[in-house]
């Protein structure tokens, strides 16, 4: 058996921060900069269920699980809840 190297992912991250991405390009965050957007995507994953994977099974198939609507529709929430809680204490 050959020894690989295995890394652990949270998909659910990388979902979120590219779902910002998108949300960011339409300014309802007050202040742009890093640790307004750091706050945001961290509230945001707090309120989700990580997605752990290991292998490129395990990320095809959590990619296949938070593409169903309600997955999209939590993340957005979570992410317009994020930027509300920003935008009225932004930390700086």
């Amino acid at each position: 058996m050959s020894e690989e190297n295995f890394v652990l992912h949270n998909l659910m991250e990388s979902y979120v921060k590219n779902e910002f991405a998108g949300l960011k390009s339409k300014n309802i965050l007050h202040c742009s900069c890093d640790r307004c957007s750091l706050d945001v995507i961290a509230l945001a994953l707090n309120e989700l269920p990580a997605r752990y994977f290991v292998s490129k099974f395990g990320e095809i198939a959590g990619r296949l699980e938070i593409e169903n609507v309600q997955y999209k529709s939590d993340v957005t929430m979570a992410l317009y809840k994020a930027v509300e809680i920003v935008n009225k204490g932004p930390r700086h």
